[in-house]
Order: C-alpha cells, then structure tokens, then sequence
C-alpha cells in the first residue's frame, strides 16, 4: 500500500487527512516540532489505534532544517508529500510575521528540493489559501483569479503557490496547489471565528460564560467541513495530471450570519451576548470572499457534502458536550476559567 508523510499532521486539517489515509489503508508518517508545547491532543484516537500497527508514525522534524527533512524522506521513501505545516492563523501572522513568513516559504522550497532531488517520483501537495486573493471585490473566485494577499500569511502562501508551480514546470514533479476555501470543523484552533463561536455557544449555554467579544462581524466567508476539503486534497493526488483546484461550497456568510445560525441551536439571541471591539479587527480586512470550485467539481469529481447549517450545529453540538465537562470540573474547584466574561 501507498506511503505518505503529512507535515502539520497535528493540526485540524492533518487530523482528518491522516484519518482518511489510514482508513484507505496507507501508511501515514508525520513530522512534528520539537517544542516544549508539543500536542498531538487531536490525533491522540489515532495515535492508540494505528500507531501500535506501525500504520501512524510521527518524527521529529523542522520545515526550516532542509537536513533533517532530506533524512527523514530518504528513510520513509513516501509516495505523497502533504504540506499542510504553517502558522495559519492570519491575525497572528502580523504579530509574528518572520516565523510565518520562514515557515510558509523555506519550508515549501525544503520539500520541493529534496522531492526533487529523490530517487523516487513523489506526489506533492502544497496547501494553498483562499486568503491569498485579498477579498477587495464581492466575486466569485476561481484557479485564474489574481492573488492580492492583505497579511503576511497570505503573501508566504502566495509564494508557497508560485514556487511549487515553479518545480511542477522546470522539473517534471508532480506537484499541485490546493486553493482551499474557508473549512471548518469540532477539531478547530479555538483562535479561529468559528470556533471561538461555537466555544462561547457552548459555555453560554451552560452558564460558565456570559459574553463574546470579536472583531469584524460584516466579513463573509465562504466555509465548508474539513472533513470534505481533504478528500479533495487527496483526489488532487489521484488525478492524472498536476495542476492547481479551488475547493469551496460556492456559497458566502457573514459572521452575523454564522452566530445568528450557532445561537439558534442552543435557542438563543446571538445579539444578547455578542459585542464587536475594534482591537479585534486586522490592521488590513479580508471583507468578502467566496468560491468557485467547479474545475475540481468537473475534473476531480469532488463536491461538498456538509450544509453551512449542518456544519455549525456539527461544531455547537460539539462544543455544548466540552463545556459540560468544564461546569462540572469548575464546580468541583478542579479548574478556574481562563476564558472572557466567565460566571
């Protein structure tokens, strides 16, 4: 069976790959920082019922360190490479923009390089962003659509995108860009919107939080289930020419939208409990962005199966059980609350 090494394995996204991947009987492989913040919290099920097969195995390893990763992919000889290892979170990368700039960038090139220069033909997969297109306009977005990145995680995506073009071209590789839209999910960073939502929801709804306070409520986004996103990821590697896809549900909400769709599942005003701070907005807004994967639609076969409104009663419901847990650990003095306005 096919081997392949998953960069970002402990992140949302490489949580539902790496689980798609085993259950088509790979051998997964993934690299992870060495940190004293080290957390493989979401693939943990994994880990227990794959990694004593041998079927999961993670490593030790740095985007920035091109050695140890020449190393590790000369060891595990990988039929697919899936770079899915960033700082992802925009706000973030303006207070952090040389580590996610150097993450973005020299880390795609380290992989295209040692793709390059292996024995074996390898797929590549480069996660592309819907970000890297700025948003100025309320259009609909395809594969030949100008970038215009507003934040420096969207301009060392641009760069991850055009480098990875660059070898598919110059060298023969197989290598593809994943323009993926908005996709959300219950496994989520909680410095997300949508899952900072889906928290408060929870926590409201059980009485350990009174308020949530955001930023910018009028954006709109085009946001689909990850769960749905990376089986595109992994029919792009399927296909029998590299190219580049968008993968989107073609239909756009604004935050407004998304908390008046998460307060309803718990019956309430989502106005009762929502401010909006302007210390919470970008330096630089995405105002709109929205899809058009129809080339990965016709060409890959690929479609969204998970509604905007399945999705966010996917993540409420899943938050409302988190935050039962926390009322009772609270009330036995077993945790303090760290989050705003908690009771």
């Amino acid at each position: 069976m096919s081997t392949a090494l998953i960069t970002g394995i402990t992140g949302q996204d490489g949580y539902y790959l790496s689980k798609l991947l085993l259950e088509k009987g790979y051998t997964v492989h993934g690299t992870v920082r060495r940190s004293s913040t080290f957390n493989t919290t979401r693939i943990e099920s994994l880990i227990s019922e794959y990694g004593s097969q041998g079927k999961l195995q993670l490593h030790y390893s740095d985007l920035l360190d091109s050695t140890s990763l020449n190393t590790l992919i000369s060891t595990i000889k990988p039929d697919e490479i899936y770079n899915l290892a960033a700082q992802s979170h925009v706000a973030v990368s303006f207070e952090n923009p040389v580590f996610t700039t150097q993450t973005g960038t020299l880390g795609s090139i380290a992989l295209l390089e040692s793709i390059r220069t292996s024995e074996k033909n390898i797929k590549f997969y480069q996660a592309s962003s819907s970000e890297m297109y700025g948003g100025e306009n309320e259009v609909s977005l395809n594969e030949e659509s100008l970038f215009d990145p507003k934040s420096p995680y969207a301009a060392s995506k641009v760069f991850a995108h055009n480098i990875t073009k660059i070898y598919r071209d110059s060298y023969d590789l197989f290598c593809v860009n994943g323009i993926l839209f908005n996709h959300e999910s219950p496994h989520r960073g909680e410095t997300f919107v949508t899952r900072k939502i889906s928290r408060a929801v929870g926590r409201i709804s059980v009485g350990i939080q009174k308020k949530l306070t955001l930023g910018n409520l009028d954006a709109s986004r085009d946001w689909g289930f990850a769960g749905d996103y990376v089986r595109g990821m992994w029919m792009m590697l399927q296909h029998d020419k590299p190219d580049d896809w968008v993968l989107a549900t073609g239909e756009t909400y604004t935050v407004k939208q998304y908390l008046e769709e998460a307060f309803k599942v718990v019956g309430l005003n989502w106005e009762d409990y929502v401010e909006s701070s302007a210390k919470y907005f970008r330096p630089n807004e995405v105002n709109y962005l929205l899809g058009d994967s129809s080339k990965a639609q016709k060409e890959l076969g690929w479609k969204p199966e998970t509604s905007f409104n399945d999705l966010v009663k996917m993540m409420v419901e899943s938050d409302i059980e988190l935050a039962k847990r926390e009322a009772v650990l609270i009330k036995e003095g077993l945790m303090k609350p760290t989050w705003e306005n908690s009771n």
